[in-house]
């Protein structure tokens, strides 16, 4: 049975929700990794996004990953085993 957005963002702390909003931003971080991370599935993710950025934003960031081969794993090449580029954190 599906939690409701509401008992959904309680189990999680500003700082969570904030990275988990990051997370589904970025067009490299597949679901299966914020999955993995925070034990929230894609359907949960989008609830998530829904309620926590504009609308304006939402349906921008849902155009933009629906169907993105980066945005799930089984949809992915086997040579991508990296969720962000190499050059992302230097030092």
């Amino acid at each position: 049975m599906a939690r409701s957005v509401k008992c959904l963002k309680s189990s999680f702390n500003t700082e969570q929700l904030s990275r988990i909003v990051e997370m589904a931003w970025e067009d490299r971080t597949p679901f299966e990794a914020i999955e993995f991370n925070f034990g929230v599935n894609e359907s949960a993710v989008i609830e998530i996004m829904r309620s926590e950025i504009k609308p304006s934003s939402f349906r921008l960031w849902r155009k933009r990953v629906t169907a993105r081969k980066t945005k799930h794993q089984s949809l992915r090449s086997p040579d991508v085993s990296r969720g962000y580029c190499p050059t992302q954190y230097k030092r």
